[in-house]
Formats: structure tokens, C-alpha cells, sequence
């Protein structure tokens, strides 16, 4: 577990180490952070898969074909894949706490710095990833923009399952506000790259229990 990992990944016992507990209190507001942008194209989307750990949709980033850019990034960023953590309840599930508020589950959509070579120099990079990142909030109506992934989810029961995912803007799961908190962390399993800057959206989207 989490405990170990340092004797494998001494990064892991780093300083920017993810995820973490946002407070309002510890939360500092600065002017100079812009509005970012996501600009998907949906035809982008290739695949679903189980990999074992969690249900991820990979996207075409051989070019800058969906980005995402603004807010604290310099320059554009490459979608590269998205995946959900959830939980065994709808207490918990989220990685990121907030004012001692764990949701149910978080959405994370990855991007990748093209000034890099690719994807695996990117990670080695300070500003090499950037993950944009949505809670989900259990409430009584399904979120009907979720269903096209959850109708999927039947076809990738099992470990190293994929199958063809075309055609899916991974925007229409955005909530309505765009307010955000940043900071710079890292991944959460390892190898736990110091690499991220977290752009975690204050506003969660509300998702059905049956649906997580």
C-alpha cells in the first residue's frame, strides 16, 4: 500500500505528493490565474478498457487534436485518457478531500505537455501533465451524459478488456461552473511523478447511486 511505495519510488515521500485535502482556509486567491479551455474533438476518442484498476476511454493525441489550455498552464495540452475512481459506498470514493468532504467518486481527465517529445518524457517534466479533475456527487437523478459510458462498461468486465469507443466529447461531462482550485502535485500510484499541475473543479456533477 501507500506506506511502502517510498521503498521503491522515494519520490513518493516528496513534497508534492497527491492527492491531498483542500481547505478553505489554506485556499489563497490569485489574480493572475485566467479561465481555461478544453477544446475535444470527438471523433479523438478511440477506445474503453479495463486495466484493471479502473475504466478508462483513451483519445488520438499523436497531434493537438483535443487541448486543453488557460487557467495555470503555459501553452496547450494534449488529452491524452480519462479514467473515474469510486469507492465501495457513496461516502468515499473521490481521491481529493475537500473541507473534510470525501465525494463519491472523481473523474480525471489527463492531458500531456507537446512540447515534450511524448507522452513518457512528458512525465518527467515539472510541467509536463496537467489532469483536469471532477468530483462526483451522488444525488437522486442519473446524469444522462454519463450513459453512454456506463452502456460500455458491460463489454469490459473483465482485466486487459477494450473495445472500439468512437465518437464522445468528453466536454458534455463538464458541471456548469468552471471555478477551479490548482496546485502542483503529483500522479497517485506509482510511480508518483512530481509531474501534475491539478486543475480540480469546485462544482461536482451530480451522478445517481446506480450509476456508481
Amino acid at each position: 500500500g501507500p506506506d511502502h511505495w517510498h521503498k521503491n519510488y522515494p519520490i513518493a515521500k516528496g513534497r508534492h505528493q497527491s492527492p491531498i485535502e483542500i481547505n478553505n482556509k489554506d485556499v489563497h486567491y490569485d489574480r493572475s490565474l485566467l479561465p481555461w479551455f478544453a477544446s475535444y474533438d470527438p471523433g479523438a476518442a478511440k477506445t474503453i478498457l479495463n486495466n484493471g484498476k479502473t475504466c478508462r476511454v483513451v483519445f488520438d493525441d499523436s497531434f493537438d487534436r483535443s487541448v486543453l489550455r488557460g487557467g495555470p498552464l503555459q501553452g496547450v495540452y494534449r488529452l491524452r485518457q480519462l479514467h473515474f475512481h469510486w469507492g465501495s459506498s457513496d461516502d468515499h470514493g473521490s481521491e481529493h478531500v475537500v473541507n473534510g468532504v470525501r465525494y463519491a467518486g472523481e473523474l480525471h481527465l489527463l492531458h500531456w505537455n507537446p512540447k515534450y517529445s511524448n507522452y513518457l518524457d512528458a512525465v518527467r517534466r515539472i510541467d509536463g501533465i496537467a489532469v483536469l479533475a471532477i468530483f462526483l456527487q451522488v444525488g437522486k437523478t442519473p446524469k444522462p451524459e454519463m450513459k453512454r459510458i456506463l452502456e460500455e462498461i458491460n463489454a469490459i468486465k473483465t482485466k486487459g478488456k477494450e473495445v472500439p469507443f468512437p465518437n464522445f466529447d468528453p466536454s458534455i461531462l463538464f458541471p456548469k461552473s468552471h471555478d477551479y482550485w490548482t496546485y502542483h502535485g503529483s500522479f497517485t500510484t506509482p510511480p508518483c511523478e512530481e509531474c501534475i499541475t491539478w486543475i480540480i473543479l469546485r462544482e461536482p456533477i451530480t451522478v445517481s447511486s446506480d450509476q456508481v
